[in-house]
């Protein structure tokens, strides 16, 4: 990977933040990090935002911290090489899910779980909005799983309001696509925490992924080109059309 390619993905990451209105003067955000992949890239390119464009905004980096005891150096050290402390909060989510509930599809619970200690904690520490390192083929990987498994046409949305709580969720990274997240990453040099769920590339949302690699290997660019399907489709899909700022294409 090239600076040139890194920013590209810079481009993306404001275009999204542009079009969608996702982060604004005044905000304080709370970085949601797994340790994985898609966490660090989050957090690398929100602080780019931070620091390149007139945006004045805070940035918190939460870790959940599911009780599987993981290694997080690397992600704590990657904080700091930012000038950010990342805040860990312990739970026993992992014991519910496997031990207690035995979920034999534990990925809802799971993520149910996690989300709501992820608010709880952003509002803690006085948060509006929380990011979530959701991208490009998980926009599609979610809509694909919603037709095939519950029929109906469900996507999640760059930005969502969660009234009970009072806080809004923003996922950046909707117009960057996953292989160019692990370019990024291999670039760097960064340790992705190991992930120890049981669980792990043996969901449906696995099986899906690896029928739209085959897809995009038929039709390359097929994932974008569902992502601009999705934004075309008008204001009860995916996006809220402003009079001054139609939604650019992901390029």
């Amino acid at each position: 990977m090239s600076n040139r390619q890194i920013k590209a993905i810079f481009r993306k990451v404001r275009d999204a933040n542009l079009n969608y209105h996702l982060i604004e003067n005044g905000d304080r955000v709370a970085v949601g990090l797994s340790g994985g992949k898609d966490s660090f890239t989050l957090l690398y390119f929100l602080d780019l935002l931070q620091k390149h464009t007139p945006l004045l905004f805070e940035i918190v980096p939460i870790y959940i911290d599911l009780g599987w005891e993981n290694e997080i150096d690397s992600l704590q050290d990657f904080c700091k090489s930012l000038g950010k402390e990342l805040i860990v909060e312990k739970t026993n989510i992992a014991r519910i899910v496997f031990d207690i509930r035995r979920e034999h599809n534990p990925c809802s619970l799971c993520s149910n779980l996690r989300r709501g200690a992820m608010n709880r904690v952003a509002k803690r520490h006085e948060c509006n909005k929380v990011a979530l390192g959701h991208h490009l083929d998980d926009v599609v990987h979610t809509l694909f799983l919603s037709i095939l498994y519950e029929s109906r046409f469900h996507v999640f949305k760059p930005s969502t309001y969660l009234s009970r709580m009072d806080i809004t969720m923003i996922r950046p990274l909707i117009y960057v696509e996953e292989r160019d997240i692990r370019l990024f990453v291999e670039f760097m040099g960064l340790k992705v925490v190991k992930n120890r769920c049981p669980a792990d590339k043996l969901t449906k949302r696995h099986e899906v992924a690896k029928i739209l690699d085959q897809m995009e290997a038929m039709h390359p660019g097929a994932r974008r080109h569902i992502l601009a399907s999705l934004e075309n489709v008008g204001p009860n899909c995916f996006w809220h059309p402003t009079p001054k700022n139609k939604p650019a294409k992901p390029d």
